[in-house]
C-alpha cells in the first residue's frame, strides 16, 4: 500500500478511554496507604482514612487529582521526591471526570519509590468520561426522548451511547448490507487536488429533505481505510451528493469510485430498530429506541463527554520526564469522539486519532491489571520521548478504533508528519505489552489496529489475545520502501490473533510489516480466521520494503487470500511455520526485484481446496525455497508456477531441492490441533515442532471485567 505524496497528518493524541475493572488482587489486600480516594469522599478531608468517620468530619478524598495534589504539596515541604513508595488506594464505584487526569514530571516517583495509584482490595473503581442521561420521557412510538442543553448550545457532540455497559449505534441506511456508489464525480473546486468529496448515488438512496441534514454522515469504504464525512448538499435532480471535507488524497485507492460501498448514518427518519439512537444537534434532543426489557427507570444510559481521560505529559525539549508512576486495577471508560466538521479520513490505521490514555515523555510507567473500554478512538497512545513503559495484564475492549499505538507521531502537539524525529530523545522505544486482551475494535473507525508500532525499536509484544477487528491485528514498521526507519529489533511473540478483517476491509493481515527492520522477529504466534472484503486477507504480510524480518514458529490458518504474502522486500526469513487452509493461494509474492526477496525454509504448507500453492508473481528466481513440506488433502497433484511438477521445479528453478510432498501427520486439524505425530515426515526435513498452545494470554482476566456482548459495527 502506498500513500504517494499525501501528507500523513498527525492529529492530537487524544487519550484513549480505559475502563479499568479489577479482580481480587493480592497486592491490594493490605489497607496501608498514604492516601485514599472514594466516591463518598471529600477533597476537603485529609484523605488518610479509607472511609468517612462516624462524624463525617474526615475521610478519603473524592478525586485522584486531589490525592495527586496532596503528594505534590507534601513533597514541597520535604524539598524532593520520597525515599519510599507512595500509594493511593482508590475505592470502588464510579467517578465522573470533568477533565482529564494529568500527571506531570513533578508527579514522578523513582525506581525504588514509585508513586502507585491502585484499586482498594477487590473493589472496582471506574473513572468515566461520560455523563449519565436521566430525565427521559416516552413518546407515542415508545421512544425515549430527553433534551440536552449542552448539545443544543453546541458545546457537546457525541457519536456513541452505552446502555447498561453495551454499545449502541446511530441509525444507518441501508439497514442491512451496504449501498454502492453509482458513478464517480470529479471533486469540487474546494477539494480539487486534495481528495474527493462527491459522487453520484442511485435512485432513492439519499433525500435532501432529511431532518438535520448537516448532521447526516457518509461512511465511504476504500480498500484498507474509510472516510467518514458529513453531507454538505444533495442535488436530487442529478443524484449527486457533496460532502464536507474530502477523502485522504487523490490516489486511486482514496477516490469515491463506482461500485465502492458506503453507508449513511444518523438519519432521523430511519430511526426504528431497538438499540438505535439519534442526536438532533439543532434542538439538543436525544432519542433512543429501547431494547426489550429496558426501562427509563432501571437502564443506565451513558453518553461520552471527555475524549481524553488520562494524560502523562513530560517535556522532551526540557528533558523532564514523567517517571515511575504505576496505575493498577483502575477502570477508565466512556471516551468521546465526535465527527469534526471536515470529517475523518486518514490513509491507513486511523493513526491521526487520539487515545484515551496518552503518554508523552513518560518513562518507567506501569499499567497493570487495568481495563480500557467504551472508547471513541484508540485505548492507549505511547508517544514522543516514551521509553521503558510496561502494559501488563490489561483489558482493552469495545474500542472506537484500535488498542495501542506506540510511536513518536502521537502527541497532542508534536507536529504533522510521521517522519523520524530529529531529536534522539524523542524516539519511542523499549515498550512492553504483555498478557493483555485487546478486542472488539473498530466500532467507529474500522481501520483501527490491535497494536501499532511506528518508527519505534526494541519493543516487546507478547502473550496477548487480539481479536474482533476489521483491519489488521498488528502493524509494525511504517517506512514505505527502503528509506530510513527506526522500527527495528521489535519482538512480536506468543500472541493469539484471530477473527481479523471479518470481510469489512481489504489489503490487511494478522500482522502487517513495513520498511527496513533488522532484528525484528515474529515468532510463536497463532493467526487464524483472517478474512478480507475483496483482496488481501493474509496471515503474515510483509508489505513495502520489509527487510531483515524473521517469521518463525507461527501457526497460520484459515486466511481468505494466503497464509503468507510479500508485496516487496529484502531478505526476510520465513521459516519453521505451519501454514494451513488458505483460500485463493497458500503463498503469494507480488513484486520481483533484483535482490533476494525472502528465504522460505522448513515450513509445512497444508491445504484442502483446488487453488494453487503459489500465487501472483514468481517470474524471477530471486527467492530461496527449500526443505519445505507440501500437502494437498486428497492427494491431488501439486503444481508449481508454469505448470511445473515439483521435480521440474527443482530441475528448472533450483528451488525446493530438499522439500517433500507428504502428509505431515497432524493430530486433528478439524479440532485445531496441529501437533505432529511422532513419525511425521516433517521431522526429516528439519522442521522443529513448537507448541501453539503457548500463544495467548497467560494471566486470568479479572472477575467482573466481562462486558455484555459487543455488537458488530459492520457486516
Amino acid at each position: 500500500m502506498r500513500f504517494g505524496s499525501f501528507p500523513l497528518i498527525a492529529a492530537r493524541a487524544a487519550v484513549c478511554a480505559f475502563a479499568w475493572l479489577i479482580a481480587p488482587l493480592a497486592w491490594a489486600h493490605a489497607v496501608e496507604a498514604d492516601y485514599f480516594v472514594a466516591p463518598d469522599g471529600n477533597d476537603a478531608w485529609s484523605g488518610r482514612l479509607a472511609e468517612p468517620n462516624a462524624e463525617r468530619t474526615d475521610g478519603p478524598f473524592a478525586t485522584i487529582v486531589k490525592a495527586r495534589n496532596a503528594i505534590r504539596a507534601g513533597r514541597a515541604t520535604r524539598a524532593g521526591r520520597d525515599a519510599r513508595p507512595i500509594t493511593v488506594l482508590v475505592r470502588g464505584g464510579v467517578y465522573r471526570l470533568d477533565r482529564p487526569i494529568e500527571f506531570a514530571p513533578e508527579d514522578s516517583g523513582t525506581a525504588d519509590a514509585p508513586v502507585v495509584y491502585q484499586a482498594y482490595r477487590d473493589e472496582r473503581p471506574v473513572l468515566s468520561g461520560g455523563r449519565r442521561i436521566d430525565g427521559w420521557t416516552v413518546n407515542e412510538r415508545g421512544h425515549w426522548v430527553v433534551e440536552l442543553p449542552d448539545v443544543k448550545a453546541g458545546s457537546w457532540r457525541f457519536t456513541q451511547l452505552f446502555a447498561d455497559q453495551q454499545r449502541r449505534y446511530r441509525p444507518r441506511l441501508p439497514k442491512r448490507g451496504y449501498y454502492s456508489i453509482a458513478e464517480a464525480q470529479s471533486p469540487s473546486p474546494k477539494a480539487a487536488g486534495k481528495g474527493h468529496d462527491r459522487f453520484r448515488f442511485a435512485e432513492g438512496q439519499l433525500d435532501p429533505n432529511w431532518h438535520d441534514l448537516p448532521s447526516v454522515e457518509i461512511i465511504a469504504f476504500h480498500e484498507w481505510a474509510t472516510s467518514r464525512l458529513r453531507i454538505a448538499e444533495i442535488d436530487a435532480a442529478n443524484r449527486v451528493v457533496t460532502l464536507h471535507g474530502h477523502t485522504m488524497g487523490d490516489s486511486p485507492w482514496a477516490r469515491l469510485v463506482a461500485g465502492h460501498r458506503f453507508l449513511i448514518e444518523n438519519v432521523f427518519e430511519s430511526l426504528s430498530e431497538p438499540g438505535e439512537f439519534h442526536v438532533d444537534h439543532a434542538t439538543g434532543r436525544l432519542t433512543y429506541v429501547p431494547k426489550q426489557g429496558e426501562s427509563p427507570d432501571r437502564t443506565e444510559i451513558v453518553a461520552p463527554f471527555l475524549p481524553q481521560l488520562v494524560l502523562m505529559l513530560g517535556d522532551v525539549a526540557q528533558r523532564r520526564w514523567v517517571e515511575h508512576v504505576h496505575l493498577k486495577g483502575l477502570t477508565f471508560a466512556h471516551a468521546n469522539w465526535a465527527t469534526p466538521p471536515e470529517g475523518q479520513s486518514f490513509p491507513q490505521a486511523e493513526m491521526n486519532l487520539g487515545a484515551a490514555v496518552a503518554l508523552q515523555a513518560a518513562r518507567h510507567v506501569v499499567l497493570e491489571r487495568c481495563v480500557v473500554r467504551h472508547t471513541g478512538e484508540y485505548a492507549i497512545g505511547i508517544g514522543p520521548g516514551c521509553r521503558w513503559n510496561r502494559i501488563e495484564s490489561c483489558e482493552m475492549v469495545d474500542l472506537g478504533a484500535g488498542g495501542i499505538k506506540i510511536g513518536h507521531a502521537l502527541a497532542t502537539d508534536w507536529g504533522n508528519t510521521l517522519s523520524i524525529p530529529s531529536d534522539e530523545e524523542a524516539l519511542v522505544s523499549h515498550q512492553t505489552v504483555r498478557d493483555c486482551t485487546i478486542a472488539h475494535g473498530g466500532r467507529l473507525h474500522p481501520a483501527g489496529i490491535g497494536v501499532w508500532i511506528g518508527h519505534s525499536p526494541h519493543n516487546i509484544v507478547e502473550h496477548n489475545d487480539v481479536h474482533d477487528f476489521y483491519y489488521s491485528g498488528f502493524s509494525v514498521g511504517w517506512s514505505w520502501g527502503y528509506g530510513a526507519s527506526q522500527a527495528h529489533h521489535n519482538e512480536i511473540a506468543f500472541n493469539h490473533v484471530h477473527d481479523i478483517g471479518q470481510g469489512v476491509l481489504s489489503d490487511m493481515g494478522g500482522i502487517y510489516t513495513l520498511g527496513i527492520s533488522p532484528g525484528t522477529t515474529i515468532h510463536d504466534n497463532v493467526f487464524h480466521d483472517i478474512t478480507s472484503y475483496s483482496y488481501g486477507g493474509w496471515g503474515l504480510y510483509t508489505d513495502e520494503g520489509s527487510t531483515g524480518i524473521v517469521m518463525r514458529n507461527n501457526l497460520v490458518y484459515r486466511c481468505s487470500r494466503a497464509s503468507f504474502h510479500q508485496h516487496y522486500g529484502r531478505e526476510n526469513r520465513i521459516e519453521n511455520n505451519i501454514l494451513a487452509f488458505a483460500g485463493e493461494q497458500q503463498i503469494q509474492r507480488t513484486r520481483t526485484e533484483p535482490h533476494t526477496s525472502f528465504f522460505f525454509e522448513r515450513n509445512i504448507i497444508f491445504w484442502d481446496n483446488d487453488n494453487p500453492l503459489l500465487g501472483s508473481n514468481w517470474a524471477d528466481n530471486n527467492f530461496r525455497m527449500d526443505r519445505n513440506l507440501y500437502f494437498r488433502v486428497g492427494g491431488k497433484p501439486i503444481v508449481f508456477p508454469g505448470g511445473l511438477s515439483i521435480e521440474q521445479w527443482r530441475e528448472q528453478r533450483k528451488q525446493d531441492e530438499q522439500s517433500v510432498v507428504a502428509d505431515p501427520g497432524f493430530i486433528n486439524t478439524a479440532a485445531g490441533d496441529f501437533r505432529l505425530k511422532a513419525d511425521s515426515p516433517a521431522l526429516r526435513i528439519g522442521f522443529e515442532p513448537f507448541d501453539p498452545s503457548r500463544a495467548g494470554r497467560r494471566t486470568p482476566r479479572a472477575p467482573g471485567t466481562d462486558l455484555p456482548p459487543v455488537p458488530r459495527a459492520y457486516e
